[in-house]
């Protein structure tokens, strides 16, 4: 957190430059969804609704291979129905009592459909929406366009299957609905999300033990850029609220004119401006965009433009560590301090377990030092150490959503964390807790919001020359993204393959007389193509591609799409065409 927020201050605020990162290309769909929806970005889940839901439905999402926490909750349920819903006969599938192989991006319309049937099957919580949300009428009557035959085509689940997932839901008694990436990563991410919001405040599932819409993130940090990195809010606050200005001001003992003005602009803007010429210089710290950008090609080009180019990792042979002007060596995680705030708003302490060397530095001590050369007065007195930034970001969550006033940084240490909100002088007795128990959202109004529209047109639908739908997702539970790191471990290693693969349907295969581990070249309809070796398999269907991301040529091939509102890739919905190759 203190990473993030620090670089937050030096480049938003001091530099006046643009700041993006990682939240854009995994949770910012979600993000976006929550403060539409519920006026604040606050996923109001706890894990222990894993434990608590007799029915979890799963959209989207393949905890078995990207969440094994989670995975591990699902599994000691014993008394849980696991539903999922995914293109793809996933891992996680395969040990679900239900799996709906919805078509690629036809979520919301699934979910439109189901909220109609509810709706006039009389099957709602008529005293929740009454009290706790706002355009239900509106809805009601859009939704009147989603009739079960329709959502039955359009989705390709069949009549029987549905009407079987709507008695699944109705006969729960405690259900919760959760997505990640399968839905984040779309040309209408936002509104698929909430259409999974919609449905469950409909049936009144918030608030309640194993209920919710909840959005599952992969990474421990998962809410610190969201809240402070002074990319998308000021440090949890409106930009524009002048209030907001002044108080962060008097944190931080600086002028309130120094504050960036607004959100910064997107990752796509930022690598297409330098593309254009309008951009000259670019620093990347703890990201690979060479492999993990969307086309990723066009980070190549762009790197190639530059006038000044920085990259600060722990490594110098990730494939994003090319043509640079300066290399800035960090340490790793183990030998860092500070605080993380995961997906269920958690707040935990790093500790370092093995001290640095004399000559070495993290990431927190760089960008002080960066900030103390160019003589940034208030970072250099008030931001020293991450205490300090801790110290000063929970005085920025005062009286906010996220208030974490009751916090102590030390008394933090060998703790299981607090979940915000958690502000000065309340007594907390639960270590897990959720959100809405009382039916208070966080709009002026206190309700959550029906958020809709018509299903846009997918903008890269499948020809004739493209016939293939390029899915992409994690591979194995022991990769991570671009194995920057992964690779080091040696039981990781031993059993990963080395060279980029794709899983392809039996009838795809005997048509183009392909057998296991042969080579063939995708060709993407962005214009790039990339060697892949072939794994036969009916878990994907006869029209879909599946590519594990860890390996550079998989984004080689995802398209420039993103969602309307979040602007997070569409890094699952590339149509393809494919053809034999000799030899790689």
């Amino acid at each position: 957190m203190e990473e993030f927020a620090i670089n937050g201050h030096i480049f938003r605020d001091h530099m006046h430059t643009n700041v993006d990162g990682n939240t854009r290309l995994c949770m910012a769909s979600a993000v976006v969804a929550h403060k539409q929806s519920y006026g604040f970005d606050a996923p109001g889940y706890t894990l222990k609704d894993l434990d608590e839901s007799d029915t979890i439905i799963m959209v989207g999402a393949n905890p078995v291979v990207a969440h094994p926490i989670v995975w591990d909750r699902i599994k000691r349920n014993p008394n849980k129905k696991l539903i999922v819903l995914d293109p793809r006969r996933s891992e996680t599938a395969k040990n679900a009592d239900y799996h709906y192989r919805i078509k690629s991006k036809t979520d919301s319309t699934l979910f439109y459909g189901l909220a109609n049937y509810f709706i006039e099957n009389d099957l709602i919580d008529h005293d929740f929406i009454e009290k706790n949300t706002n355009r239900f009428e509106e809805y009601k009557e859009f939704v009147k366009d989603f009739p079960l035959e329709k959502v039955s085509e359009v989705t390709g689940i069949g009549m029987e299957q549905i009407l079987e997932l709507i008695e699944l839901i109705k006969n729960g008694k405690r259900v919760s609905m959760w997505w990640t990436m399968g839905i984040n990563q779309s040309h209408n991410a936002v509104r698929a999300a909430q259409s999974i919001i919609n449905l469950q405040l409909l049936l009144g599932n918030y608030g309640k033990p194993g209920t919710g819409a909840n959005s599952i993130t992969g990474q421990c940090n998962a809410m610190s850029s969201r809240l402070f990195s002074n990319q998308a809010s000021l440090y949890g606050h409106d930009f524009a609220n002048p209030e907001a200005r002044k108080k962060v001001a008097g944190i931080f003992g600086c002028d309130e004119e120094l504050l960036a003005k607004g959100p910064t602009k997107t990752y796509n803007q930022i690598i297409e401006g330098i593309n254009a010429g309008e951009i000259k210089a670019l620093w990347i710290m703890c990201t690979n965009p060479k492999h993990s950008w969307t086309n990723n090609e066009t980070f190549r080009t762009a790197v190639e433009k530059l006038e000044f180019y920085v990259v600060q990792d722990i490594y110098d042979d990730i494939e994003s560590c090319f043509d640079y002007d300066v290399f800035l060596p960090a340490v790793p995680g183990i030998k860092k301090e500070g605080s993380y705030i995961n997906l269920e708003r958690r707040i935990c302490r790093c500790v370092p377990v093995i001290k640095p060397d004399e000559d070495e530095k993290n990431d927190y001590e760089i960008m002080w030092g960066v900030a103390n050369a160019m003589g940034f007065e208030d970072i250099i007195e008030n931001w020293k150490t991450p205490e300090d930034c801790f110290n000063l970001m929970k005085a920025c969550s005062k009286g906010r959503p996220f208030d974490f006033t009751g916090l102590d940084y030390h008394d933090l240490e060998g703790s299981h964390g607090c979940q915000w909100p958690c502000p000065e002088g309340e007594v907390i007795e639960e270590e897990e807790r959720r959100l809405f128990e009382d039916g208070k959202f966080y709009t002026p109004d206190k309700k959550a919001i029906f958020q809709f529209e018509p299903v846009p047109e997918n903008p890269l639908p499948q020809t004739e020359e493209f016939p293939y739908i390029f899915n992409t997702g994690r591979g194995t539970v022991g990769q991570w993204h671009t194995q920057s790191r992964t690779r080091e471990v040696q039981f990781v290693e031993g059993v990963s393959t080395k060279h980029a693969y794709c899983y392809i349907h039996p009838s795809v295969a005997e048509k183009f007389n392909l057998k296991h581990e042969d080579w063939i070249t995708i060709y993407s309809c962005n214009g790039q193509n990339a060697n892949f070796a072939v794994r036969i398999t009916d878990d994907v269907q006869e029209d879909e591609i599946y590519a594990p991301i860890h390996y550079e040529e998989c984004n080689k091939l995802t398209p420039s799409v993103y969602d309307p509102y979040s602007k997070e890739p569409s890094y699952k919905a590339a149509v393809v065409r494919i053809e034999p190759k000799e030899a790689a």
